[in-house]
C-alpha cells in the first residue's frame, strides 16, 4: 500500500482463505474458510508499524490483526487467538509473562535444494566444522552480518538479552527479553523476518527449519512462561516464603494435559519431527523436571520471583502466535480445573507412554483431529481448517520420492 493510502486510513482487505494457505501456495476446500471466501480487514496495530532499516528504498512494515468486516477478530487468526487467551487471563486478574529463545542456522547460499546446506566460508578460507559452540571466535566471517542484525534490531526497538553460537554447525540463538505475550510474539515474528532479509543482503541464507542438518542439533523456540497478578506484578508461581504454589503445579499439569493434543501446533511441519525423533536436547515428551533439559517442561534454576515454566517442545519453525497461545491456554486450562502434575523426573528417565508425544506429523494431526479440548480452546473452525491445510502439506511431501529411497531401496530385489 502507498504511504498516502495508509495515512488516509484506507482499509486493506484480504480473502479469508489466505489465512489457511498452505506453505506450497495451495488452499484447502472453501468449506474450511467459508464457502463464499469473503474478505477480512487487515487492521494495523499502531504499536507495530516499523520503518525497515535494511531497505534502501523507504518502506514500512505493519503487523496487522485479521478482523471480520463486522469488527470481531477472525477465528482463523493466530494473533487473534493469542489475544483471546491473554484476555481470559485478564478476566482472572492475571497477566502471563513470556520470553522466547529462538535458534537458527546461517548458511551459505543454497541454490540447489537437492544438496545439503553448508556453512559460509570463514575468514580463514574454511567452513566451520562444528567446534564453535559458545565460542567467542569471529573467524566464521559473519561479523558484518551480525553487526547489521544488531543495528536493525535497535532501529526496530527489538531488545535482546543474549546472543550466542549454539551447538550446531553455524547455529545461533537469541534470547528476547521477557514481557507481554503479544509483544513477544510480534518481536519473534519480526526478528525472523529481519534475519532473512539481512542475510540476503550479505549473500547468506538464514534457515529456521527445525532440523536442517542431519546428525546435528535442531533449532527450537523455547517459551519461558510465568504468571503475575495484574495489579501487583507478583509472580503467582511463588508464595511469600518463596515456595512453589498450587497455581504453579496446576499450570504445569495443564501443559502436560494438553501437550500431546497440541503437538501439531508446536511442531507444524514434516521436518519438525526430524528434530523431535532425534531428541538431541529437544525432548519429545510431556515430563517435567527441575533444570533437566531432557524434559519437555523444564523449570530453570532461578530465584522465586523469576520462577517459570520452560516449554521446550516448539521448534524454530513454529508460528510464534500460535505456539505461545497454545502453551498459555494449556497452562490456564490446568489452573481453571486445578489439575495436578505427574511427579517431577531427574537424571536419566524412561518416558511413560501417556507422556510420550506423537513422532510424525501424521500422528500429531490425527491426535489433534480427535481432540475435543483443542476445539474447545481454539474453536472447531480453526482446528479443522488448520488440519486441512497441514494435511495438504503432508500429502505434498509424500508425493515425492526422497534421495534416501533411491539410494537405499533401488537395489533391493
Amino acid at each position: 500500500m502507498t504511504c498516502e493510502g495508509f495515512l488516509e486510513g484506507r482499509r486493506l482487505q484480504m480473502a479469508r482463505g489466505v489465512l489457511l494457505q498452505c506453505i506450497m501456495g495451495g488452499y484447502p476446500p472453501a468449506r474450511f474458510y467459508g464457502s463464499d471466501d469473503g474478505d477480512l480487514a487487515l487492521v494495523a496495530d499502531p504499536a507495530q508499524i516499523h520503518r525497515l532499516p535494511w531497505s534502501e528504498q523507504p518502506r514500512a512494515f505493519a503487523i496487522c490483526d485479521a478482523d471480520e468486516l463486522t469488527g470481531e477478530s477472525s477465528k482463523l487468526s493466530t494473533r487473534g487467538h493469542l489475544k483471546a487467551v491473554i484476555k481470559r487471563y485478564k478476566a482472572l486478574g492475571l497477566s502471563p509473562v513470556v520470553a522466547t529463545e529462538l535458534e537458527f542456522f546461517v548458511f551459505a547460499r543454497n541454490t540447489d535444494p537437492t544438496q545439503p546446506f553448508q556453512p559460509p566460508v570463514g575468514l580463514d578460507g574454511r567452513r566451520e566444522d562444528g567446534h564453535s559452540a559458545f565460542s567467542v571466535s569471529s573467524n566464521n566471517g559473519l561479523r558484518p552480518f551480525f553487526t547489521e542484525v544488531y543495528k536493525c534490531m535497535a532501529a526496530l526497538g527489538l531488545p535482546r538479552d543474549t546472543f550466542m553460537h549454539e551447538m550446531g554447525i553455524s547455529q545461533f540463538e537469541i534470547n528476547l527479553l521477557h514481557g507481554d505475550p503479544l509483544l513477544l510474539a510480534d518481536q519473534t515474528f519480526l526478528f525472523k523476518h529481519l534475519l532473512k532479509e539481512v542475510a540476503l543482503k550479505h549473500g547468506l541464507t538464514v534457515v529456521c527449519m527445525a532440523k536442517p542438518l542431519a546428525h546435528t542439533p535442531g533449532s527450537s523456540m523455547h517459551i519461558h512462561q510465568s504468571i503475575v497478578e495484574s495489579d501487583t506484578g507478583r509472580n503467582v508461581f511463588s508464595d511469600e516464603a518463596g515456595q512453589p504454589t498450587a497455581t504453579f503445579r496446576h499450570f504445569i499439569a495443564g501443559q502436560q494435559a494438553c501437550m500431546l493434543d497440541f503437538t501439531a501446533l508446536f511442531a507444524p511441519n514434516v521436518n519438525s519431527y526430524q528434530r523431535l525423533c532425534h531428541p538431541y536436547a529437544s525432548p519429545n515428551n510431556a515430563c517435567w523436571s527441575h533444570d533437566n533439559r531432557a524434559a519437555g517442561l523444564r523449570i530453570p534454576a532461578s530465584s522465586p520471583v523469576a520462577r517459570r515454566v520452560e516449554n521446550r517442545l516448539p521448534g524454530a519453525d513454529a508460528n510464534p502466535y500460535l505456539a505461545i497461545a497454545a502453551s498459555l491456554a494449556a497452562g490456564l486450562y490446568g489452573i481453571e480445573h486445578k489439575l495436578e502434575p505427574s511427579e517431577p523426573i531427574q537424571g536419566e528417565f524412561q518416558v511413560p507412554d501417556n507422556l510420550s508425544l506423537p513422532c510424525t506429523l501424521h500422528a500429531a494431526l490425527e491426535r489433534l483431529k480427535r481432540s475435543q479440548l483443542a476445539k474447545e480452546l481454539f474453536g472447531k473452525e480453526f482446528i479443522e481448517g488448520y488440519i486441512a491445510s497441514k494435511t495438504m502439506e503432508l500429502t505434498s511431501f509424500l508425493d515425492e520420492i526422497t534421495p534416501w529411497e533411491r539410494r537405499v531401496l533401488a537395489a533391493q530385489a
